[in-house]
């Protein structure tokens, strides 16, 4: 979930959009600010499909239940996100912070995507998140439902990756 942060040039003064120094993961206690950016860090690392990577922002036992399912431990997610993203094809998502306490954050989202037979689908949800003293994510309470669309009807239209700066969010976007 560790994102390029603006940085200086060494050059001429100007600032670069991006560098490959990390920005700070945030950790608890969380600020409106900090809960905001720890919310933007999940969503372009999950945005990048990277099980991996994505793995590593969960404790080592982290425990999920997502929609049905029950998730224990890094192994398992991992697990988890390689099928989700082998099912859920150009998958491209949006979280917004919804409230924030301490240690823990609420989310809402949406994404979209398609199954291999070409339907569409936004799937709109709720994540409580609990973190550890590092900011390392060690609970996660997913509860999603799946609307079928239209192609028509999609909103989230940026190449894969991380929704680029400036893209409305979820509540410009009237979800």
């Amino acid at each position: 979930m560790l994102e390029g942060c603006l940085r200086g040039s060494p050059a001429g003064g100007k600032v670069a959009t991006m560098s490959a120094v990390p920005a700070p993961n945030p950790i608890p206690p969380f600020t409106r600010e900090t809960a905001t950016l720890k919310v933007r860090k999940a969503e372009d690392a999950w945005n990048r499909r990277d099980p991996e990577k994505v793995a590593l922002a969960y404790t080592v036992d982290s425990r999920w239940r997502n929609r049905a399912e029950f998730v224990n431990g890094r192994q398992e997610i991992l697990e988890f996100l390689t099928r989700k993203w082998r099912r859920e094809l150009d998958y491209r998502l949006i979280k917004e912070m919804w409230a924030f306490d301490g240690e823990r954050i609420a989310v809402r989202f949406a994404y979209e995507w398609h199954d291999d037979s070409g339907q569409w689908y936004r799937s709109y949800g709720n994540e409580n998140w609990a973190f550890d003293a590092a900011g390392i994510m060690h609970h996660r309470h997913a509860s999603i439902n799946d609307l079928p669309i239209a192609a028509s009807e999609r909103k989230f239209h940026w190449p894969l990756g991380p929704r680029p700066e400036g893209h409305p969010g979820l509540s410009e976007l009237g979800l």
